[in-house]
């Protein structure tokens, strides 16, 4: 697995130069009210760094199944510069989500 010499100090992204952020970004802002964890009240930049890290997370930790590096995705988010206040709880789904997406689920 990647360890943190792998972090890009200037964006705090493990993605990999290969994925396509950009892409992703877009499809999550038009699609993001319509998965079952978001909340009318919340808009896509609630979610937005949620999505950013599981789409990191899967670039980095390349062909692992999430339940093989779901605990260590939640200690990194602790860690993970863009994620404000929200606790790992209220953003857990969105980071699935964006992992499966990359992973092609």
């Amino acid at each position: 697995m990647a360890g943190n010499d792998d972090l890009d100090a200037a964006t705090g992204s493990y993605v990999s130069p290969a994925s396509d952020w950009s892409a992703d970004e877009h499809f999550w802002r038009t699609n993001y009210a319509s998965r079952p964890y978001a909340s009318a009240d919340r808009g896509f930049e609630y979610y937005r760094s949620a999505y950013r890290y599981g789409h990191d997370a899967a670039s980095r930790h390349g062909g692992h199944q999430w339940r093989d590096v779901e605990d260590e995705v939640r200690r990194g988010w602790a860690k993970f510069e863009g994620r404000g206040e929200r606790a790992w709880e209220e953003i857990k789904d969105a980071v699935r989500d964006a992992w499966d997406r990359v992973r092609g689920r």
